[in-house]
């Protein structure tokens, strides 16, 4: 059986490096990193988020 084109990622927060977030994404489509704009409760406010390791 094939597997998908889709791999589990994590949502880092820019200010205080926690990840917050678990998303999937599409390996051939978006070959860049992902960012994204993500309310961060430790910070307590919306920051940016950038793709990290699993």
């Amino acid at each position: 059986m094939p597997k998908g084109n889709r791999s589990i990622i994590s949502l880092e927060c820019t200010v205080c490096k926690e990840r917050n977030y678990y998303t999937t994404k599409n390996k051939r489509k978006s070959q860049d990193k992902l960012e994204l704009s993500k309310y961060c409760p430790r910070d307590r406010k919306h920051t940016v988020h950038k793709e990290g390791k699993v």
